[in-house]
């Protein structure tokens, strides 16, 4: 067995407990598995950003105040939970794994995204429906696979493709003030009148979730939050 990511060879460790009780396989090895930084603790109750050693209680940040102060984006999407930090080893997985086309990437994040699913979501909430960001056509046709579709397959729940991209503008680059500023990319295929859990890939200003979210709503969602494998 190699390591999905550096390719170097896994030797498993053989003690009586595993000779009796095989392990599943290893997908990194474990300087990879290493350097993919979990997400144990948060500084913000809504975002879910990761905490640092000064942030003991978990409190709602500047950037989530300043969405909820908007009375056109309250309690539009009610928390955010993620399972890495967005660090440069995992920035460099998911770019290759996104654009370059290396699909089995996304065997590196099979276990930590259903164990992290388990933990913020299976108890709290049940019965929702997870709705995975979609991508505009020209970007799937580009990528052939839409990553957030991708997580969202790893997930015990039903699943819905119910957002459709009316467009496929970049927001990598923008600012936050460009990305809170455009037009909402997403139409509703079919409202759900269930509980929702948006999945993506990423976390970064909030705003792709938000638009989704809001979309959503005005058709009658009840709640709306979102897991995203990297903040």
């Amino acid at each position: 067995m190699h390591c999905v990511w550096c390719h170097m060879k896994i030797i498993p460790e053989v003690e009586w407990h595993t000779f009796f009780f095989p392990e599943k396989p290893r997908k990194l090895c474990q300087k990879c598995e290493t350097g993919l930084e979990k997400i144990d603790s948060i500084a913000c109750e809504m975002c879910g950003r990761p905490s640092t050693k000064d942030e003991e209680n978990p409190t709602i940040c500047s950037d989530c105040t300043r969405w909820q102060q908007d009375p056109s984006w309250e309690d539009i999407l009610v928390f955010n939970r993620s399972v890495y930090h967005y660090n440069p080893l995992l920035q460099e997985m998911i770019t290759k794994w996104k654009y370059r086309g290396d699909y089995h990437i996304c065997q590196s994040f099979e276990e930590a995204v259903e164990a992290a699913f388990k933990q913020y979501f299976v108890k709290t909430h049940p019965d929702a429906i997870l709705v995975p960001i979609p991508l505009s056509a020209e970007r799937l046709q580009e990528r052939a696979f839409n990553q957030a579709r991708v997580l969202a397959d790893l997930l015990p729940y039903q699943s819905a493709n119910a957002l459709k991209r009316i467009h496929g503008e970049k927001q990598a680059k923008k600012t936050r003030q460009e990305r809170i500023a455009s037009v909402n990319p997403f139409v509703l295929e079919a409202p759900i009148k269930k509980n929702v859990i948006l999945i993506d890939d990423i976390y970064t200003t909030g705003t792709t979730l938000r638009h989704a979210a809001k979309v959503l709503k005005q058709q009658g969602c009840p709640k709306v939050c979102s897991f995203t494998l990297a903040r």
